[in-house]
């Protein structure tokens, strides 16, 4: 067990730098995600922030937070996420999708997991595909989550080393 002060040291590589057959599809996900706009994008990446912030995955909540800023994001609906549902700063849709991954991410919390009325306030804010991405999203984001915070992923050491190090392996 860590010291409550000590900074996070990682037990393992990024487990996709040691199982390089694995960062490719992982990479496509992340970039097919990538691809939404307007308010559904937005919505996907606070709930992905907000799946970061149950999870405790610090690595996660940076990059959530980069993405949010990129499409426009103010610090004040940043930290509100935590608190969404006392908040007036989030559209019916942002509510929708918190939610969600809300029920998404604490599965065993509950007996119905994902509760009727969770899935349908989703399903009636985002049209098919945008719902699919969504639930694609915060299942994605869950996996990161457990990787890196099963494996104390340091944000600052991924930032400098990681590109570094895909490229070599796939250059070799």
């Amino acid at each position: 067990m860590q010291k409550p002060n000590a900074a996070p040291t990682p037990r393992l590589k990024n487990p996709a730098m040691i199982v390089p057959e694995a960062m490719a599809p992982l990479q496509a996900l992340g970039q097919l995600l990538a691809q939404g706009k307007g308010d559904a994008a937005r919505a996907l990446s606070l709930a992905m922030l907000r799946a970061s912030q149950i999870n405790g995955c610090a690595l996660c909540l940076a990059g959530s937070c980069q993405t949010l800023r990129g499409l426009g994001e103010t610090e004040d609906r940043l930290f509100a996420v935590p608190a969404w549902r006392e908040s007036t700063r989030f559209t019916g849709p942002e509510r929708a999708a918190l939610a969600l991954a809300e029920s998404m991410t604490r599965l065993s919390d509950r007996s119905d997991p994902v509760p009727d009325a969770v899935w349908d306030e989703a399903a009636r804010h985002f049209e098919e595909r945008e719902l699919a991405l969504l639930v694609l999203g915060i299942a994605t984001i869950n996996l990161y989550n457990r990787i890196n915070v099963t494996t104390r992923q340091v944000g600052e050491e991924w930032d400098r080393g990681a590109a570094q190090d895909w490229a070599a392996k796939k250059s070799a």
